[in-house]
């Protein structure tokens, strides 16, 4: 063997991807990077609210302190504070002289609702991991092994063709068993993209991520609702008229009619409120653009596959309309790139094949791997002319 001959074989030995057996793809991710950032977001935010809620109650003591008279004990007060806690209604005389009765009841229910705001955020979370989640993980551990084997095997043939080539006497014959075999597609193998375009005309992936992100919308709008129905009406409301004269009390005529309290709690769902708005609205734009995704092609992923012999869905025009799985799964296969190894020597090939002055010799990775090894990726023209002089 030449020197030349074994430095080709050291490159491509070199090139071969590890065979990655056992237990591996551990670290898969089943969720896009923005999905994962808004997940984190509307169920860790409410939590986070919640925890401020009943931090303040524990620190500041009573959510609300009340006026009593004078002449009331501390025993008495303090059944002030806790009855009209309990009843939590405003009163309100009118034009009648009567009194309105106005129920302030979200103070009440602010850490409760904080918390069920959590669980409900939480929903299209689970229905992403128990509707598609485990389609997906299978997907993606056949579609990436796939490719990485795919790449090997084009190595594995070009190092077959130097092998052929160096026991081959005649240089005619080799070159005419070369373009045989691309003629009749023997370097094809088109197990993976005809997986890939049956996965065009699935549509359980989209179905469940568009479902999961329409629901986050809802959810969205049932909370500008709540908050602009029942947190807007008691927002400014600061102190309130409590009845005690109830029940025992009813008969007892030194007690007052009305008692005002204070709510030393109404900053806490200021607070809430506010910033529960701005964050939810800042969400809504990343929702929608996760949505927008859907609706184009990663092209660049797929062109740099392309490089792969029987993989020309682009060359082929073989794409239609991008809301299938199979753009799903693209966008999880460019989130996990890193455990995409031929997607590195693809890239790189790429570079390379754009940048060769023989470009248009060049179309698959055995092509240029080829011309890596030392081999012309098409038969020499001295090879064709003199076929030529021998056939007048």
């Amino acid at each position: 063997m030449s020197l030349a001959h074994a430095a080709a074989e050291y490159m491509l030995s070199d090139a071969l991807l590890p065979d990655r057996r056992g237990p591996h793809l551990k670290g898969l991710r089943l969720e896009l990077p923005l999905d994962r950032m808004v997940k984190f977001i509307t169920v860790g935010f409410p939590l986070l609210l919640m925890s401020l809620a009943f931090a303040q109650e524990f620190s500041s003591g009573p959510p609300i302190r009340c006026f009593s008279p004078s002449n009331f004990s501390i025993r008495q007060a303090a059944y002030v504070d806790s009855s009209c806690w309990d009843s939590l209604v405003h009163h309100e005389p009118d034009e009648l002289g009567q009194h309105k009765m106005k129920s302030l009841w979200p103070h009440k229910a602010l850490p409760y609702s904080l918390l069920a705001l959590a669980v409900v955020m939480y929903l299209p979370v689970l229905l992403w991991q128990y509707a598609a989640a485990p389609a997906l993980s299978s997907d993606l551990l056949f579609i990436i092994s796939e490719l990485d084997k795919s790449y090997n095997r084009a190595i594995r043939l070009v190092q077959h063709m130097l092998k052929i080539r160096q026991k081959s006497s005649d240089p005619h014959v080799f070159w005419d068993e070369l373009e045989k075999a691309r003629k009749e597609r023997y370097f094809e193998f088109p197990l993976l993209e005809r997986y890939l375009a049956c996965k065009q005309r699935s549509h359980s992936l989209v179905a469940t991520y568009l479902l999961r992100n329409s629901l986050l919308l809802l959810f969205i709008s049932a909370i500008y609702l709540y908050l602009g129905h029942f947190h807007l009406d008691v927002f400014f409301q600061e102190e309130f008229s409590c009845s005690v004269k109830t029940g025992l009390l009813s008969d007892e005529t030194h007690m007052p009619h009305l008692i005002t309290c204070r709510l030393t709690s109404l900053s806490v769902l200021q607070i809430v409120s506010l910033s529960s708005i701005t964050i939810y609205t800042l969400l809504v734009p990343v929702i929608i653009y996760n949505l927008t995704r859907l609706c184009r092609w990663d092209k660049r992923l797929l062109s740099i596959y392309e490089m792969l012999p029987a993989f020309d869905l682009l060359s082929r025009k073989m794409l239609g309309c991008p809301i299938n799985d199979l753009n799903v799964i693209l966008l999880f296969l460019r989130a996990n790139i890193s455990e995409l190894i031929s997607f590195s020597w693809l890239s790189v090939l790429c570079v390379l094949k754009d940048t060769t002055t023989q470009k248009h010799n060049i179309d698959t990775v055995v092509d240029f791997m080829t011309l890596l090894a030392g081999l012309e990726p098409s038969k020499p023209k001295h090879l064709t002319h003199r076929i030529g002089d021998e056939n007048p």
